[in-house]
């Protein structure tokens, strides 16, 4: 018998096999254990026994989806749900085979974001609720109540903020003492534990159950399940206007034609993705927990994740599963299309750090046998979310896959958004977060990229999330021309889609971004003195960082004099073309269609009224055939700008509407072409005047205008435009001019007090003013009217656009959850998703949050509702008595109709 203390003496004097040289089967030397699930049923015994399909392929099918784990058997039955009878899920083997049948299936209902509550809540249902109660069969739902560990006072707080949120959809969760832990879980070791959180009502979901039981469900109404029939090949065709769309399914035992495919094949999705041209930024890794004999005292209690140990107890009958997430994973190099209901040999050397933290928490575990190891695939991604949502390379191809061994517990979730998003192309809920859309093209087939990032992401599964981490994987992929300058100056960088963009300026000089050094795993060397990490490191904390003055200089320089933002990372694109008007009034929520030199800001908005993106439209004349900064075309032509984080996503939705349409019209990216940058303050028309070479009086360039102009010699588009709340102009121009530029504007604004100023002052500036930040307090489920942004929309108009039915609509019904605005008089520092009460009662949660340093107070923004149900007025907004709930505590808080800042909107049109 192995012991789970042989195990760490076996392992303690070895060294970690190298990253590029895995071992996927080889031996591990260590205590041995038989490589078993710990499970009483699998489904490897049944189905068909021959290399036969389980019945012959259709000729046709609206839907197939390939692979059949849980999200391939989740993402089916949702579709049979949703009235798509005629839908085919091909499973190369058996269901389950790839890596659902080893998951430990845990479900945990409390995680930091509200659509991930959401999801999880619905996973629960489904398991829980709807299959017993369509099919009479139990899907092996355990409901035995989760156990979060917390050794310090950060981890705890973290706790908090989840308790928090879950009392806004009704999860009953408990902080505990140590004590309290103590008696709810004897066995475990309470020593240096600084307090727990405690959720009831979390459980374990059985693979084979769960899989099967969907797998009946959805065939009772009218699915068609095939095992033992590998896809070979996905057809693709290109249609009159060169759109690329999915055409066929081709198996080795025959073709199915549809036009849409779902892929769903986990590890194993990359290479599906590669049979129609389509990038699946994911790799695989070994995954593993062990199974320990029977433990006296250890049934009925709660499933254990000690975060700060990196590891977990799952209940097992009268056992346990102890897993984790280590800082060395093993990638598996070489994918198998023949592994089906396989395990690995486990690696003792890379798991001993969970046997410690076992044995620390649960110390009976040091005596307690080894019954047997699991150790298999899992598909992991850049961002350790999953990848949904269609494929921008080809139409009609959907991902489903890259779940970071969360697909048990996310797949019901998931399996009906994503069911949503195929039949009425979009989810119902904003699914941002997991759309592959959120990775910029270029990174999408970039190994290095997925490499570092997906191996930081999982080693970093059980680290505290703060509110301003960034990683140190994968970056310096996208620098813009101002880079190096700004570097010199103590730019703290963030990244946002592969570009570096300013964070903030840190005046102890230059902290630049190293080559990733897989924290010391591998046998890497980690750096030493690395400033940006422990710039970084300050900033792990959910109270003020260390420069919270630093950033609040920026802010009121800005706010006093000038400040220079630069914001190149912004996606610039031209629509441009005979019907690029008719596409514009489409597309965009306000009137663009003005005259050349008007610039607009507006919304793209879904079919369901939800808004897909905010940005502003400049309407453009033609220009030279070889300049980026003014092209050349015939029709029509736009210039928008865009949020650089977004642009994949705005990139895709417009060319998406476009191919619908039909239209002749062009979108052309110039987004690395050109650069931005951004002077706002009460001094930037003095300042701006000495380089621009054009009248910068309110009478000759008013506000929401741009034109093109000289500065320091250079060609640029000025545009006078605000996204802090001043009077400032943004200057576009071709990259090779941008540090000419950047120049002679410092050098101007010099004797006036400018300042470089980066993104942590544009979020504290822009929320003092009021301004929405797209997928924070403006998202796609959200519709203008509620978010404040009526005044977006061109109703009083005849002009049709995307969305308007819906927006009409909900003008006519009311309604029935608005955005607010919020301050706390005391000064404590919030960050989202904090609770909102009204008289006694929760009536939603913040979005988002920062400190406003002109008016010297905490601000947040949140959507609430009528608990009773009716709609939500501005009179029901003044009526009521907030308070704002942090890590569960209240603070009384002030709501208010208007921004706090500036109310009047009378700064950015240059009155001071």
């Amino acid at each position: 018998m192995s012991y789970v203390s042989c195990a760490l003496r076996a392992a303690a004097p070895r060294l970690p096999a190298p990253w590029r040289s895995p071992r996927p089967f080889s031996s591990a030397t260590g205590p041995t254990a038989k490589k078993s699930v710990p499970y009483q049923k699998t489904l490897k015994e049944e189905g068909p026994g021959s290399g036969e399909p389980s019945r012959p392929p259709p000729s046709s099918a609206e839907v197939v989806v390939v692979g059949g784990g849980s999200l391939g058997c989740q993402t089916t039955y949702h579709l049979t749900k949703m009235g798509v009878t005629n839908v085919v899920l091909l499973e190369r083997d058996r269901l389950t085979s790839g890596t659902t049948w080893h998951t430990a299936g845990l479900l945990w209902q409390l995680r930091p974001s509200d659509v991930e509550v959401e999801l999880l809540a619905h996973t629960r249902d489904v398991v829980s609720r709807d299959l017993p109660a369509e099919t009479g069969l139990h899907t092996g739902w355990v409901q035995n109540g989760g156990l979060f560990i917390a050794s310090n006072k950060q981890r705890l707080d973290e706790y908090k903020r989840l308790m928090s949120l879950g009392k806004v959809y009704g999860v009953e969760s408990y902080v505990l003492t140590p004590s309290q832990t103590k008696d709810l879980y004897p066995l475990m070791n309470i020593d240096d534990l600084y307090g727990t959180l405690y959720v009831p009502k979390d459980g374990t979901m059985d693979p084979a159950g769960t899989c099967s039981t969907l797998a009946r469900a959805a065939t009772a109404r009218g699915a068609t399940i095939i095992e033992n029939c590998p896809v070979t090949g996905i057809q693709v065709r290109a249609d009159d206007f060169g759109v690329k769309r999915v055409y066929a399914v081709e198996t080795a035992h025959g073709t199915i034609q549809t036009p849409c495919v779902v892929n769903c094949a986990g590890v194993w999705a990359r290479a599906l993705g590669r049979l129609a041209g389509v990038h699946v930024p994911l790799v695989g890794m070994h995954h593993a927990y062990v199974v320990t004999e029977r433990i006296e005292g250890i049934q009925n209690m709660p499933n254990v994740r000690d975060h700060d140990a990196s590891v977990y107890l799952r209940l097992q009958g009268d056992a346990l599963s102890v897993g984790g997430y280590e800082s060395n994973p093993i990638f598996w190099e070489e994918v198998s299309e023949k592994f089906a209901f396989g395990l690995f040999d486990l690696d003792w050397d890379v798991f001993m750090q969970h046997i410690e933290g076992a044995i620390n928490r649960v110390p009976v575990l040091e005596k307690t046998g080894i019954k047997s190891t699991v150790c298999g695939p899992e598909s992991f991604t850049a961002d350790h979310k999953p990848l949904m949502g269609e494929a921008p390379e080809v139409r009609g191809f959907f991902l489903g896959c890259g779940f970071n061994s969360a697909g048990m517990m996310l797949g019901g979730g998931c399996g009906r958004e994503l069911a949503h998003w195929i039949i009425h192309g979009r989810p119902e809920k904003d699914m941002y977060g997991y759309d592959i859309r959120r990775f910029h093209h270029s990174l999408t087939d970039n190994n290095r990229w997925i490499r570092e990032r997906s191996h930081e992401s999982y080693a970093k599964n059980y680290s505290v999330v703060f509110p301003h981490d960034e990683p140190l994987a994968g970056r310096n992929m996208r620098k813009d021309p101002l880079h190096e300058e700004l570097l010199r100056q103590g730019c703290v960088f963030q990244e946002r889609h592969g570009w570096e963009r300013p964070g903030w300026f840190s005046p102890g000089g230059a902290a630049p971004v190293l080559d990733y050094d897989y924290y010391g795993a591998y046998g890497r060397e980690r750096h030493k003195d690395y400033t940006y990490n422990r710039l970084l490191g300050d900033e792990y904390t959910f109270d003020f960082p260390p420069h919270h003055d630093v950033i609040k200089n920026e802010c009121l320089t800005c706010r006093n004099a000038l400040a220079l933002f630069d914001m190149s990372y912004f996606g610039k694109f031209y629509l441009v073309g005979p019907e690029a008007t008719k596409a514009a009034n489409w597309l965009f929520s306000a009137d663009v269609s003005k005259a050349p030199g008007s610039t607009v800001y507006t919304c793209m908005l879904n079919k369901q009224g939800g808004v897909e993106s905010d940005l502003t439209v400049s309407r453009i004349s033609p220009g030279d055939p070889a300049s980026p900064l003014a092209p050349a075309f015939e029709g029509d032509g736009y210039y928008l700008a865009i949020g650089g984080a977004v642009a994949q996503h705005n990139w895709s939705h417009i060319t998406s509407v476009l191919q619908d349409m039909k239209l002749q019209c062009k979108l052309l990216d110039c987004s690395e072409e050109l650069g931005m940058m951004s002077i706002q303050g009460p001094l930037s028309r003095v300042v701006l005047q000495e380089v621009l070479d054009t009248d910068l009086s309110n009478e000759a360039f008013p506000f929401s205008t741009h034109k093109i102009t000289m500065a320091a010699g250079c060609t640029v588009r000025a545009m006078r435009l605000s996204f802090v709340g001043e009077m400032g102009w943004e200057l576009h121009m071709p990259k090779a001019d941008c540090v000419k530029v950047y120049r002679a504007v410092m050098q101007a604004g010099a004797r006036h007090g400018i300042t470089n100023a980066g993104y942590r002052a544009i979020d504290s500036l822009s929320i003092e003013k009021g301004y929405r930040h797209w997928h924070a307090d403006l998202r796609t489920d959200d519709t203008p009217l509620e978010a404040g942004l009526a005044f977006t929309c061109k109703l009083k108009s005849s002009i049709p656009f995307l969305g308007r039915e819906a927006v009409e609509a909900q003008k006519a019904k009311g309604i029935f959850r608005r955005l607010v605005c919020f301050t706390t008089d005391e000064k404590v520092p919030m960050f989202g998703l904090e609770a909102v009460w009204r008289d006694g009662k929760v009536v939603g949660h913040i979005r988002r949050a920062d400190f406003g340093f002109a008016i010297d107070k905490t601000i947040a923004y949140g959507y609430i509702h009528d608990p009773e149900g009716g709609p939500v007025s501005l009179d029901f907004v003044k009526s009521g008595s907030y308070e704002l709930e942090r890590m569960g505590v209240t603070y009384p808080a002030r709501a208010h109709t208007k921004s706090p800042f500036d109310p009047d909107n009378k700064r950015v049109k240059g009155f001071y």
